[in-house]
């Protein structure tokens, strides 16, 4: 990851465009990136359709913010959002924000939030509008984190009558998927030094500029280099560095 201190986030969550199924997941993914200071949900907690988050909000300790629909077709939570957001930019002492939405109308504030210096990491499914996606950090699909109920359970701890889940397979990355190829092998010679080769870590970080919404998971590996292994236009070099087993992953374009 990008940043060398553990970062402090604002998680505000638009309840009417994610579902409630994977809030588990979602904070699980936050984590990966920084702390959790603020963890705000909005919508109108009167209607039935928010029902599935009600259930979930005390334990995952996310506060309800009550935002009622004054005209029938508006979505009056998205201000609500937007407001909280600015103000906790100005007095709430955080370095970045996750807007979990799907939907286009957050793409102004995130533009807004990276402007002043904020990290900015989204959360949505797959139907969310390109602009939204460009205009953050980084952008991470719902389905993905999805993807994590459909791993088979052990079978030592399986429970009696409870049907086992179907394993994902993993996806190879087809021949046919040039434009991601092409991505890759781009951002390594943007970065190449006169040998060709290409610390690991500075290529992921291109490749998210480039790229927000970029993600080894969307193509079914867990991390980038298990994906640049499986493309056979790109060569990978691993060196140890001799510290505790840890090796570093250098890669350049054949």
């Amino acid at each position: 990851m990008e940043q060398t201190k553990e970062l402090r986030l604002a998680v505000l969550i638009d309840a009417d465009n994610v579902p409630s199924a994977n809030v588990k997941g979602m904070l699980e993914e936050i984590a990966k990136y920084g702390t959790p200071t603020f963890k705000r949900i909005y919508g109108d907690w009167t209607k039935p359709n928010l029902g599935g988050w009600k259930n979930v909000l005390l334990e995952n300790a996310i506060t309800p913010i009550q935002q009622y629909s004054y005209t029938k077709g508006k979505n009056s939570s998205d201000s609500a959002l937007i407001i909280d957001a600015m103000d906790i930019l100005y007095t709430g002492g955080v370095d970045g924000f996750c807007i979990v939405s799907s939907d286009s109308d957050f793409t102004r504030l995130a533009t807004r939030l990276r402007e002043a210096g904020m990290k900015v990491f989204g959360i949505g499914e797959k139907k969310t509008p390109a602009p939204f996606i460009a205009s953050c950090n980084k952008f991470i699909y719902l389905e993905i984190l999805q993807k994590k109920e459909s791993i088979e359970i052990a079978p030592s701890r399986r429970t009696p009558n409870r049907p086992i889940k179907k394993v994902e397979p993993v996806a190879a990355v087809s021949s046919v998927d040039r434009g991601l190829v092409k991505l890759i092998s781009d951002s390594i010679n943007d970065l190449a030094e006169e040998d060709g080769w290409v610390f690991l870590g500075a290529l992921g970080s291109l490749i998210l500029k480039k790229q927000p919404d970029f993600d080894p998971r969307n193509y079914g590996f867990r991390k980038l280099v298990d994906l640049i292994k499986n493309i056979r236009e790109i060569e990978v070099d691993e060196r140890p560095t001799g510290k505790n087993n840890i090796s570093h992953f250098y890669v350049r374009t054949k």
